[in-house]
């Protein structure tokens, strides 16, 4: 009898031993070949490249995702999308993906494909099943995605990872994806670049002498035009502008006409000319507000003063709200002579004004510099 216990503790012994020895790649898990079921629901956030969080009528479900995961029928695994996905039981205990699948829908717009351009980045977290909020080492990027998208060049679309994105410009004014890749492959062409940075402008425009001068820089014709209201993202280089139609953005040029329209501050109604540039972006050809009749007072030249101080809130095209050190100033914008250093004031934006009292007891601004 102690003659079979020493034989069936030694046959333990080499069980144990040779489990520790199989090959690492021999003991990974593996899903079960047949499909037991196919389930449909909506992508939840916190879907990655290996788990998918997929929320159905009958509850929230993690599913697996593998590299052998069928996913030819549907690589967008983004927030609120809707898919199908047939499942089969794995080894480990987890249910996994056997193939993604989702109905097609064709856009009803017309690509522009001459405004052709390449960026790369990552998913934002904002990004739902329609449009892709993409963040860029210039900002932040808003990229529909159609039906017709090939997203050969990648695995999967979940949020956070980085992908090189080939996009152009459609009739409702959104770019569009035309073809994704994992970065570091070419999305469409061989060297996928990024969108240039908007120009920071740094000007003198004569505004309201007699003088009418031509913006610097190359002034490119527009081929478009929308109004709406300044938001609140706008920056001096990107003027961010809701419009019935949605949010739109253009970026600021040094050639960009801000004469008529140089109060950048949120709610502020605004027309802006524009056309599609080869760097994914829209630019601001001009920009025209709405601004008071001119004034007939006479101005005091004799007292002139200097204030400095930044952009308030509810500034406008006519009169511009300065926040001093000594309080919160208001002056006409009617007779400005110049405006230096800056293209357009923006909510915080610092300046340094000559200003002079007029007859009808405003102060009058006269020249203003950016600082």
């Amino acid at each position: 009898m102690k003659k079979n216990q020493i034989a069936k503790l030694c046959m333990a012994a080499c069980l144990v031993l040779g489990m520790f020895m199989i090959p690492v790649n021999r003991m990974e898990v593996r899903a079960a070949a047949s499909v037991m079921a196919t389930v449909q629901g909506t992508v939840m956030s916190g879907t990655t490249t290996e788990l998918l969080k997929l929320s159905t009528k009958e509850g929230d479900m993690e599913i697996k995702l593998d590299s052998g995961t069928d996913t030819s029928a549907c690589k967008i695994l983004l927030p609120d999308y809707k898919i199908s996905v047939s499942v089969s039981h794995g080894s480990d205990g987890y249910l996994h993906a056997v193939k993604i699948t989702t109905e097609a829908q064709t856009p009803a717009v017309t690509l522009d494909f001459s405004t052709s351009a390449n960026v790369t980045g990552t998913i934002g977290d904002k990004t739902t099943s329609e449009i892709l909020y993409f963040n860029t080492q210039q900002g932040e990027m808003e990229i529909k995605l159609d039906a017709t998208t090939n997203m050969s060049g990648c695995s999967v679309l979940v949020v956070d990872k980085s992908y090189s994105i080939t996009c152009v410009r459609g009739s409702d004014a959104y770019m569009h994806a035309v073809s994704i890749s994992d970065a570091g492959m070419a999305a469409g062409t061989s060297s996928p670049s990024s969108p240039a940075s908007p120009v920071t402008p740094s000007t003198t425009v004569p505004v309201s002498s007699g003088l009418t001068p031509a913006p610097t820089g190359t002034v490119t014709a527009a081929t478009g035009t929308v109004s709406g209201t300044v938001a609140e993202n706008t920056k001096e280089n990107l003027l961010y502008l809701s419009t019935k139609d949605g949010e739109m953005q253009f970026a600021i040029d040094s050639s960009t006409d801000a004469r008529s329209g140089v109060v950048l501050t949120p709610g502020n109604k605004l027309t802006v000319s524009f056309y599609h540039g080869s760097d994914a972006y829209l630019h601001a050809v001009s920009l025209s507000g709405q601004k008071d009749a001119p004034s007939m007072a006479q101005m005091d030249t004799s007292d002139v003063a200097t204030v400095t101080g930044t952009v308030g809130d509810e500034s406008s095209e006519s009169v511009l709200y300065l926040d001093t050190p000594q309080g919160e100033m208001q002056l006409k914008l009617d007779a400005v002579n110049s405006i230096s250093n800056c293209k357009v004031f923006v909510a915080g934006k610092k300046l340094s004004l000559t200003c002079t009292r007029g007859s009808d007891a405003y102060m009058h601004a006269i020249d203003i510099t950016g600082m």
